[in-house]
């Protein structure tokens, strides 16, 4: 006999209804065949699962300890049945996201936290890239979805548009190029710029159309470590809106007087490839980030 997830479930039901007698009335089988099957486990085992001695049949320690792992196996097994169940209804087993990382990551949280309210069986994989990075990233992995603020365009590309934003060029309020009214390129040039790092396998001589092309220029990788440098007044830059208001209203930065202007609005897009089209949580999840941002 085969260790078999049927004589497991008979095992299990014996012991919570108390008796042979009431799990063979529930199962509607003769109590003689309920009773053989577990002998025939216990004969597989080689160990005695019941003590048969009393008036009532009760678990060996061997059988608690085999109905224990027991009821792991059944747990897993049910847990199989379900994710067959989701998969067979469109629940894909994987989603991958890439997000530009100038972009918030708050309101993709607070969806992917919905998402889990909805006990949704699909593995969520969460990427962070910047700049050309994130449409790299998509399409090496053939990812389901990316979050970008800007993305090269092509006919398989479908593109949701969320609320607009804006980043701004600001600087500590001690550095020199916060006293200095209708700033010039050649006073910027003057002071390190401090920038994001692509992450994408860029041409050398590629710069993001928001740098300035000064000769000093600092690489971070992060919006965070952009901002504290810029606080610590290290440089000045571009830094998105939400990152920096309570900054920007007490004071510890401001925002250039650059004659370019000093605010730049942006409409991040949420992406998906009609070649890979999205199953039923990549839909959910794409509705609950649209949601999220407020589009």
């Amino acid at each position: 006999m085969r260790l078999d997830i049927e004589t497991l479930k008979i095992l299990d039901l014996i012991v919570r209804l108390g008796s042979f007698a009431k799990a063979a009335e529930q199962l509607n089988r003769a109590q003689s065949a309920i009773s053989y099957q577990i002998k025939k486990l216990e004969q597989h085992l080689g160990v005695a699962l019941f003590d048969r001695s009393k008036y009532r049949a009760e678990l060996t320690a061997e059988g608690n300890a085999i109905l224990t792992e027991g009821r792991r196996l059944l747990q897993q097994a049910h847990n199989l049945e379900v994710l067959a169940e989701r998969f067979s209804q469109g629940w894909e087993p994987r989603l991958e996201i890439i997000i530009d990382g100038a972009l918030p990551m708050e309101p993709v949280m607070r969806a992917l936290k919905r998402l889990s309210e909805m006990d949704v069986s699909t593995r969520v994989q969460l990427r962070t890239e910047f700049l050309s990075g994130v449409q790299r990233c998509f399409e090496k992995n053939s990812s389901d979805l990316m979050l970008v603020k800007d993305f090269q365009s092509n006919p398989y590309l479908n593109a949701k548009p969320l609320k607009p934003m804006s980043t701004r060029l600001v600087v500590a309020a001690g550095h020199p190029l916060a006293s200095i009214k209708g700033i010039e390129l050649k006073h910027l040039h003057e002071y390190i710029e401090l920038t994001i790092a692509d992450s994408g396998e860029v041409d050398l001589h590629y710069q993001d159309d928001l740098q300035f092309g000064g000769e000093r220029v600092f690489y971070l990788n992060g919006f965070i470590a952009k901002k504290n440098s810029i606080l610590l007044g290290l440089g000045y830059g571009w830094v998105p809106d939400y990152l920096i208001e309570k900054e920007l209203a007490n004071g510890e930065l401001v925002e250039l007087d650059f004659v370019g202007g000093a605010s730049h609005s942006f409409t991040p897009k949420l992406v998906h490839s009609s070649e890979r089209p999205l199953g039923r949580a990549g839909q959910l999840l794409s509705d609950l980030i649209i949601a999220e941002f407020g589009a």
